[in-house]
């Protein structure tokens, strides 16, 4: 029955523990995400800014050449600047692109912040819910638990390293983890048990499995010895 109170007591705990860490890997995740969107709005602005510059410096050249094909003395020279006013218009062409992809880029990136920002708040709501759950469990159970496992440790030294040995992959196998299972009216976990596989239990002289199951079948009266006994220990 030891085992079985602190199946109980973790049963209570149910499935917290591992929502708490799917929840935190969740916010990781997000953090990282997050730092990756405002990286990238920053190396956007800088890229924009680069590009207004470009815009202001091209179109100062543009002026400048401009000036200068008023007083050029031959068509050579004033191609030669006409050309210079083309390349400078096309690097105002390219900048003002890409400004409008930097200005889409930090549009989307700030889009997807304010979504990651709300989520990450919504997680340590969660968070804080689900700790706060949980403590409220280990703090109403961990004296219990920290007892019953003393008291199993005492227990384990009085059996034989053989049977614990099984018990213990009995456990493992079963579902539900109960190993140990009464004789109640005539059956034990739902299967029957012959007459006089009962009488063997009753006498507690051997140990006697369950030969569907595989658990252990005990007397009705020792299973609820045991019951009282730790109700009696344990508060329950």
């Amino acid at each position: 029955h030891i085992d079985n109170r602190i199946d109980q007591i973790q049963k209570l705990r149910g499935d917290l523990p591992e929502e708490i860490r799917d929840l935190e890997d969740e916010k990781a995740g997000l953090e990282t995400r997050l730092e990756n969107y405002e990286e990238e709005v920053q190396e956007q602005e800088v890229a924009k800014r680069q590009a207004e510059l470009d815009i202001k410096e091209a179109e100062g050249l543009i002026e400048k050449y401009e000036e200068q094909q008023l007083e050029v003395r031959n068509n050579r020279e004033f191609d030669a600047l006409t050309k210079e006013i083309e390349s400078q218009e096309e690097r105002i062409a390219e900048a003002r692109e890409t400004i409008d992809e930097a200005e889409e880029t930090i549009e989307s990136n700030e889009s997807a912040i304010e979504e990651t920002q709300e989520r990450l708040d919504e997680l340590d709501d969660l968070l804080d819910e689900k700790r706060e759950e949980l403590e409220e469990v280990v703090e109403d159970t961990e004296e219990e638990e920290k007892s019953l496992e003393d008291l199993r440790d005492e227990a384990a030294e009085k059996v034989s390293s053989r049977y614990l040995k099984a018990y213990s992959k009995l456990r493992d196998r079963l579902r539900d983890g109960r190993a140990v299972v009464p004789l109640k009216r005539g059956a034990a976990a739902g299967f029957a048990v012959p007459p006089q596989r009962q009488v063997e239990i009753r006498k507690r002289k051997t140990i006697v499995a369950c030969e569907h199951t595989g658990r252990i079948i005990i007397d009705q009266d020792l299973y609820d010895e045991t019951v009282d006994e730790m109700k009696q220990k344990f508060d329950l």
